[in-house]
This record gives structure tokens, C-alpha cells and sequence, in this order.
């Protein structure tokens, strides 16, 4: 039987913390096999004075080390970076960018993949890219006629899940965090928060909380973006993070329904998810 793997997609270093780090920290301990594809190397998020800015190339090397360490603390077994620069995902070619995804996809092998949902949580373009071609690259990997950059053979991905922000979950931090409207071309975006009845799944892991807020740690240059968030004591932090969890099942070929779901490896088998620190 084939061992249970996850498959996260997403646009910058951080994403995966400040997202879902104690979900990914909770499968990482049972046995799942736990990757990250990362699309940028974070190389625009600066919130430092403009002077000391270290430029691309630099802060996406120090942004680098934070993911790494991150992932590390979070149990993730695979990080792999896609090669292009924050804040210009969305303008990468589409055949090139779905291909590399599509041979994570055929050679990592996971029964779920997570990435963005259609609205990037808070419009971020970067976010609805990656989103958008990890949906296409799901398709070309199942596609015995598609010929992807390495050339490996069809693998057909069973769940695709959004990370989602619900609505209770955005009432709890947003007397927090500043103003997260930006605008983008001639409108303003921000936060989208999803109605708890689209929730599809909520995935129970307060208890590895204190290990997302570590990983969250680990990302010192991005800090200052959590406001008020930043200066709570851990113990707080972690009951904040346990808000997180929600997904929106955005296709499955095993189950369907509007059961709520309590985990995304629902309806597959999982006698290989043994936790890593029995025996």
C-alpha cells in the first residue's frame, strides 16, 4: 500500500506557517509524507526600512533560510522551489510553470494536494496564480498523452483542497492586524473570508499549534505583517492558530457530500500513517 502524501502549492516562503503550519505539522507527526512546492523565493516582501532593503537576490536568500528552517520545524519532508520572483507569478508562462508543477505532481506522488483558493485569500495575484496552475497541473499529470519537463509517467492526484480563511477565524484577527487592503491595478482587494457553511473540512490540530507558531517564528523578516499578532505570548498564538484548519474540498474522486470532514485523507486508506515518534 502506498504511503499517505501531501503536496502543498504555493506562491511564497511563509505561506505554509502562516496558512496551514499546525495542519502540515499535524500529518508530518502521524507518518504523512509532507512537501511544500514554493513558487518565489519571497524576494519582494521587505517591511523594513527602504534603505536597508537587500534587494531581490539578497532578501530572497535570507527568506530562503527562514523557509528552510520553517520546514524543518514543521516535519516537511520535500521543499521545492519553482524559480520565479515574488509579485510576478502571475505573469509566469502558463505551459512552463504548469509543466514544473505537473512533475512534482508525477514524481512526488501525493493522494492530496493543497494550495490557494480562486479569490488568493486577500486577492494576492501571486496567490490566485499559483492556484490556478496547480489546478491545470493536476490535470496534465493525469494525463498519459501529456509530456511533462522530466518526462515521468501519469499520476493521478485523488483530493485537491483550498486553504481557506474562515469567517470566524477572520473576526478573531482582525482587530490585530492592520489594514490588509492593497490596491491592485484600479481596485482594491483584502481579505475574503469564507462563510463557515462552505467550510467542506476542519482538521482538529491545537495540539501541534505551538509548533506552527515556531515555524511562524522562523520568518523573522515577515513578522512585522502580523501586527499585534506577533507580540503575543505563545500560549495565545496557539489558541489563535488552532482557529485554523478550514479547507474547501474542491474535488475528490473518493467521497463527496456535505459531511464536514475532519481530515483531508478522508476516504483513502491509512494504514501506512504511523506516527513518527512510536516504536
Amino acid at each position: 500500500m502506498e504511503p499517505l502524501r501531501l503536496l502543498a502549492v504555493f506562491a511564497h516562503p511563509d505561506d505554509e506557517s502562516m496558512g496551514m503550519g499546525g495542519t502540515l505539522a499535524k500529518y508530518s507527526a502521524e507518518g504523512v509524507e509532507t512537501h511544500l512546492v514554493c513558487a518565489s523565493r519571497g524576494e519582494r516582501g521587505w517591511f523594513g526600512p527602504e534603505e536597508q532593503n537587500p534587494g531581490l537576490s539578497g532578501l530572497g536568500q535570507i527568506r530562503t533560510r527562514e523557509l528552510e528552517n520553517a520546514v524543518r520545524e514543521l516535519g516537511v519532508k520535500g521543499l521545492h522551489f519553482l524559480g520565479y520572483i515574488d509579485g510576478e507569478v502571475d505573469q509566469a508562462p502558463h505551459t512552463e510553470i504548469i509543466g514544473k508543477i505537473a512533475s512534482h505532481i508525477r514524481r512526488i506522488k501525493p493522494q492530496v494536494v493543497v494550495t490557494f483558493p480562486p479569490d488568493g485569500n486577500y486577492g494576492h495575484p501571486d496567490h490566485i496564480a499559483i492556484g490556478q496552475f496547480t489546478s491545470a497541473a493536476i490535470v496534465c499529470a493525469a494525463d498519459a498523452s501529456y509530456t511533462d519537463p522530466e518526462s515521468l509517467p501519469s499520476y493521478r492526484v485523488q483530493k485537491l483542497y483550498y486553504m481557506v480563511d474562515s469567517e470566524n477565524f477572520i473576526n478573531l484577527v482582525a482587530p490585530y492586524l492592520e489594514d490588509m487592503s492593497f490596491p491592485v491595478d484600479d481596485q482594491q482587494r483584502g481579505e475574503v473570508a469564507w462563510k463557515e457553511w462552505m467550510v467542506t473540512t476542519r482538521i482538529e490540530m491545537a495540539e501541534y499549534c505551538h509548533t506552527a507558531w515556531r515555524a511562524i517564528q522562523c520568518h523573522q523578516s515577515q513578522l512585522p505583517s502580523l501586527g499585534a499578532l506577533a507580540e503575543m505570548h505563545e500560549d495565545a498564538a496557539a489558541a489563535v492558530l488552532a482557529m485554523q484548519g478550514t479547507f474547501y474540498r474542491a474535488f475528490s474522486l473518493v467521497n463527496g457530500g456535505r459531511k464536514l470532514e475532519t481530515d483531508l485523507f478522508d476516504s483513502l486508506p491509512d494504514k501506512n500513517r504511523v506516527e513518527q515518534n512510536s516504536g
